[in-house]
């Protein structure tokens, strides 16, 4: 039930209705999953013996931070993994990639991707765009190749194994970034995995898991991920934590993003934690419940937009893999017109008008609606997209259910109100 406070039509609002009543087996799942997410956090706070001299900060160089050495524990065994370096001196989760392999690749090997292209943000880091000498990993000499995916949407597995002999490490991107293919579940990331150690044992293999904790039971690194990786301003933040990412994996491969993020010979052992302890904590802490809040706005957008006539990637009644939902909206008006709508729905600077802009690291203007506590924290309600065919939105975050529906419902009632669609 939805009041009046925000003038919604009451077609949308019946329509709402049905859409959220036809999502209950979802919801349940989604439930269940963050009841057993939340259990396994919170044994790994209890297991490190998490203190209140734990939420405190330090300063200066960090030496014996017991606060920040304590979150590595915890996110390693909630993770599971052997170790994490968990800091908020990241300031996205391009960064920590770009530290994870800039930390375990040299000069002269190879990355393979086998998940075709990468998102827009590492084309740089990478070399595939950009200028020559800015210190890309091509200008470190190191090479890139990659596995395309079958029709843009489903992992090659031969091809991965074929190519996999001549890469030190195999690239595996969770989420679909600007794309429309699925988003892949922890199932599929190990086949991958599987299929590069097939070809190389010896071939490490990371995970850029961005958007993708705690939606399923199970991290990468229980079906062979040596490292992931992942922002805290998305689902490992909660929606507390301000700033922020980690790498997780394997002891010794941590030890080297370690040293590549601080100095060599220093690696964790430094960098102070200020006052942010807590902020990091209590969001970890939170983040099973927040993620399924997203799921379920994700879903609920899905089903009340297909009730609309678009398509949805995934639809509605497909289990998530990510927190992310792509709504083809067709043209540059409903897409500019929805992305309004979950504006006026946000709790922070709801009068701004979202316009398409020129975003560093895209080559595409962007339109991004976010009135977010955090700025940029796509684990609150969001939508973005980049202003070209197929004028999809990605959709994603919802700090809480009710909240990221009523985002999604002003979304439908802005493009109504503009005529492009009748309820």
């Amino acid at each position: 039930m939805t009041n009046s406070f925000f003038g919604i039509d009451e077609r949308i609002r019946a329509l709402a209705d049905e859409a959220q009543s036809e999502c209950a087996e979802q919801f349940a799942q989604i439930d269940g999953n963050a009841e057993y997410n939340g259990q396994k956090v919170l044994a790994a706070f209890i297991d490190n013996k998490v203190s209140e001299s734990c939420l405190k900060g330090t300063t200066g160089y960090g030496y014996g931070d017991i606060g920040r050495d304590t979150l590595d524990r915890v996110f390693a065994q909630a993770l599971g993994a052997e170790d994490a370096v968990v800091r908020h001196t990241f300031v996205n989760g391009t960064h920590a990639l770009s530290t994870a392999l800039f930390g375990v690749l040299r000069t002269g090997d190879r990355m393979l991707s086998a998940t075709g292209r990468p998102y827009d943000t590492m084309e740089e880091i990478i070399g595939l765009r950009g200028e020559a000498g800015k210190g890309s990993l091509k200008d470190f000499g190191i090479e890139y190749i990659q596995a395309e995916l079958i029709d843009d949407r489903y992992p090659d597995y031969d091809r991965i194994e074929e190519l996999a002999p001549q890469a030190e490490i195999v690239y595996i991107q969770r989420s679909r970034g600007y794309s429309l293919r699925p988003s892949f579940d922890t199932e599929v990331i190990g086949k991958m995995i599987a299929a590069a150690k097939r070809g190389n044992k010896d071939i490490i293999a990371v995970v850029d898991n961005c958007y993708g904790e705690f939606v399923e039971r199970t991290e990468p690194t229980a079906v062979g991920a040596d490292l992931i990786i992942g922002s805290l301003i998305k689902n490992a933040g909660g929606g507390i934590a301000p700033t922020g990412g980690y790498i997780a994996g394997r002891a010794d491969l941590v030890e080297k993003c370690a040293d590549r993020l601080t100095c060599v010979g220093m690696g964790k052992e430094v960098g102070c934690s200020l006052e942010v302890n807590r902020e990091l904590y209590l969001g970890f802490f939170l983040a099973p419940q927040t993620v399924a809040a997203a799921l379920k706005t994700s879903v609920f957008a899905c089903r009340l937009f297909e009730k609309l006539g678009f398509k949805t990637l995934p639809e509605s009644n497909e289990r998530r893999t990510d927190i992310i939902a792509s709504i083809l909206l067709e043209n540059e008006e409903n897409l500019t017109a929805f992305c309004e709508g979950i504006q006026k729905g946000s709790p922070v600077d709801s009068y701004a008008v979202p316009e398409a802009w020129d975003m560093p690291g895209y080559d595409s203007k962007v339109i991004m609606a976010a009135g977010a506590f955090t700025m940029g924290a796509s684990i609150e309600l969001s939508a973005d997209a980049p202003i070209r065919e197929p004028f999809a939105v990605w959709l994603q975050g919802g700090i809480t259910y009710p909240s990221g529906k009523l985002g999604v419902m002003l979304a439908a009632q802005q493009m109504a109100d503009k005529g492009l669609i009748k309820v």
